[in-house]
């Protein structure tokens, strides 16, 4: 973890993130289930984490603002931490499987964080079916994106069963600012901030009016696209395209699916595209089938997207680096190879938007605004979103923490106004799929699971025909195969055709 930066402020994007929530449903709280195949030492959990507060200063820090500032909040030791606050035990009730964990995972990630300490928590539960046990995670968006929460994770986890103990690093160290230190800090920061702003700005402007110079009519077509795209990022939908999936509410329901991403990937590249664009081929066709079978068929729905904006020169910075796309997907393409053209063609589009590279000097903006005018903008452009879809690449290869396999990492998006978050996350050979859906807006939650997994099945299809015209002899679920172990098998879990109907257990 000692290649990650960690910036004394919040970008503008990250407070502008934690502003909104003034508004509780707009709330971005990252959570995840993860699955173990026995219960955590907790002797040797609890090192881990005590050492990963210490080498990931984020874990000890809390958000502190100034109201008279207008640069960004500060991140802060919390001179109180308590780390017996931040980590709870618990046992398993009701069936002590999946669904039993994700039920308690719900009301968790409903509750919004004590801003006045470091935004994580953890609940261990044990007592699962078959002496298995279960971790919750949840953190606040505004500490990281996706791709950092994998990389901040990786603290807990080690490569194996019997991992050495590794040497306790000293605490960070505590330092409570008075408000006149603030103060001077805040004025120091927006002092440098600007200052590398205006450097930065001369060598821009003068390659801006040598291009000018030179292509006249060209630059004044890339301005024109640049302020299009400003447009189509910013403009305001405060309707939701699906009629069946416009109520909003504070709660959320947990589903998972499990693909094997071998069938997955062999089946985008039948199409010519890759892994994502079979993610949200199938996403589609879910949502598209899930409105037929209630009566209420839609051509399209209002879709954000995180796109990935991280650089050579970002990549080791443990905060959010990715633009928010948001765009409409077409529901109405019904043939698999076809579908997954089109989201690739569409996903392009977006990573291609001028407006991308602007979200932070538009965030800064924003954050001028007095905090309901913030809210109240951001409000009307995210609760028209109908789904949120996310790909995180994870480990792989097999980890582990405190003693236990994990088996499985499923990630429950923030819906942040939308009706739903579909998030992918690879693990080893599965493509663990998390599903958080508003109750108010999806009221059949078992039905859409079912046409998830049929819409699964169609795109895999797609590459096991392609493979046996190939002459290639398929396997069923080779992600499933697994070295042999002492464990029993597991129980409960149904399969619809390649397709895993999880209760793991």
């Amino acid at each position: 973890m000692a290649d990650l930066r960690f910036e004394q402020r919040m970008s503008d994007s990250d407070a502008l993130m934690w502003t909104i929530e003034k508004d509780p449903m707009l709330r971005s709280t990252i959570t995840a289930v993860v699955l173990l195949d026995v219960p955590p030492d907790h002797g040797r959990l609890m090192h881990l984490l005590e050492r990963g507060t210490r080498v990931v200063p984020r874990m000890r820090q809390r958000v502190q603002g100034n109201p008279l500032s207008i640069a960004p909040p500060r991140w802060e030791v919390d001179p109180h931490f308590d780390l017996a606050y931040h980590v709870r035990w618990l046992r398993a009730g009701g069936e002590r499987d999946l669904r039993a964990v994700l039920d308690l995972a719900q009301p968790i990630a409903m509750q919004g964080f004590d801003r006045a300490r470091p935004l994580w928590e953890m609940v261990v539960v044990e007592g699962l079916q078959d002496d298995r046990a279960a971790l919750i995670m949840k953190i606040h968006h505004a500490i990281t994106d996706g791709v950092g929460a994998v990389k901040i994770a990786l603290v807990m986890f080690e490569l194996e069963r019997a991992a050495a103990r590794q040497e306790m690093p000293a605490a960070p160290e505590v330092h409570v600012m008075t408000r006149l230190e603030r103060f001077l800090d805040a004025f120091d920061h927006e002092r440098r901030r600007n200052m590398g702003i205006a450097k930065r700005l001369l060598p821009t402007a003068a390659a801006a009016a040598g291009a000018v110079r030179n292509d006249p009519a060209g630059s004044l077509r890339r301005l024109a696209d640049t302020v299009g795209s400003i447009g189509r990022m910013a403009t305001p939908a405060t309707a939701p395209l699906s009629p069946l999936m416009a109520g909003r509410s504070l709660s959320v329901r947990f589903d998972t699916l499990t693909v094997p991403m071998p069938e997955a990937k062999r089946a985008a590249k039948a199409a010519g595209g890759r892994l994502n664009d079979a993610f949200v081929a199938a996403t589609a066709a879910a949502f598209r089938q899930y409105h037929e079978e209630l009566g209420a068929p839609v051509d399209a729905l209002r879709t954000s997207m995180p796109i990935n904006v991280r650089t050579s020169d970002t990549d080791d910075l443990a905060g959010n680096q990715f633009a928010p796309a948001r765009f409409t997907i077409p529901l109405d393409v019904t043939d698999p190879i076809t579908a997954m053209q089109t989201m690739r063609r569409l996903v392009a589009e977006q990573r291609a938007e001028p407006a991308l590279g602007l979200v932070e000097p538009m965030a800064r903006v924003l954050n001028r605004l007095p905090t309901t005018v913030t809210t109240g903008i951001f409000g009307a452009m995210l609760k028209g979103i109908d789904l949120i879809t996310s790909n995180v690449p994870g480990a792989p290869f097999s980890i582990y923490t405190a003693g236990s396999r994990i088996e499985a990492m499923f990630a429950l998006g923030p819906m942040a106004g939308a009706a739903a978050n579909v998030t992918l996350l690879s693990y080893c050979d599965d493509l663990l799929i998390g599903v958080n859906t508003d109750p108010s807006a999806v009221t059949e939650p078992e039905r859409l699971m079912r046409c998830y997994r049929e819409a699964w099945d169609d795109v895999l299809k797609v590459g096991a025909s392609r493979a046996a015209a190939g002459g290639k002899a398929r396997q069923a679920c080779p992600s499933r195969a697994r070295a042999p172990s002492a464990r029993p098998a597991r129980r409960g879990a149904s399969t619809v055709g390649p397709c895993t109907a999880q209760t793991w257990w």
